[in-house]
């Protein structure tokens, strides 16, 4: 999660998530209370923080009451590049992908050989053809006064979740569907979302797309007037 003044969008969404696959993975629950201790602990100071925060949960070697230990990390804080970006495609969709898990070895690579090749994003492709998600991020397309999600396995990440929730509330249309990379062509736009925030993406490997539709505009300003919440 980015904090910042001791602030982070969504906070709601990452305890859930935190909680849910605590569930799945250790069957055991993972109270909100008790990583809120832990985060306000690593954030303690004089001054108000900003940082780039990771909440690992994992089962401990001497099996501990709790059922699973807590690891926070800080790191300084990290922000979406400005944007527009540029995306290739790779066929790789990630073990338990609606997991957020430390098995990122592969799709970390995949970013690596991208930016060799001059992109920012690797854009994870299935063996079905489907597009999923950014190897750190979620997708999203524009069409016809709608924003568009892939349908397909993937992480609902944090930052895909405060945007929907906004885009809720202003009333913009939502749909969730497959989408192929020959689709790409019959776009208004696309953008990239996680928890550092949202940019435009001009090119999905050799197809460039559209950054005048009102509509991309209205996603990137959405996000950054989503409120932030207290720690």
């Amino acid at each position: 999660m980015q904090v910042r003044a001791d602030r982070v969008r969504g906070l709601g969404f990452h305890l859930a998530r935190l909680d849910v696959a605590t569930r799945e993975l250790f069957d055991v629950e993972l109270p909100g209370d008790r990583v809120m201790a832990h985060l306000r602990h690593a954030l303690s100071g004089p001054e108000p923080v900003d940082a780039s925060v990771r909440i690992n949960v994992f089962s401990p070697a001497d099996n501990s009451a709790d059922g699973v230990s807590v690891l926070v990390t800080v790191r300084p804080p990290a922000d979406m590049p400005a944007g527009p970006l540029s995306v290739a495609s790779v066929p790789y969709q990630r073990p338990f992908p609606h997991l957020k898990h430390v098995g990122g070895f592969a799709q970390g690579h995949h970013i690596k050989l991208v930016e060799r090749r001059g992109f920012d994003e690797a854009l994870l492709v299935g063996p079905d053809g489907r597009i999923a998600e950014g190897a750190i991020t979620n997708i999203g397309f524009v069409a016809a006064g709608s924003v568009l999600w892939p349908d397909a396995p993937m992480l609902l990440g944090t930052g895909m979740q405060v945007l929907q929730r906004e885009l809720a509330t202003a009333a913009v249309p939502q749909q969730r569907r497959p989408i192929t990379l020959a689709d790409l062509g019959s776009f208004d736009g696309a953008f990239v979302v996680n928890s550092r925030g949202v940019a435009a993406v001009s090119r999905i490997d050799d197809v460039d797309l559209p950054l005048s539709a009102p509509l991309l505009g209205r996603v990137l300003d959405l996000y950054g007037q989503a409120p932030w919440d207290v720690i």
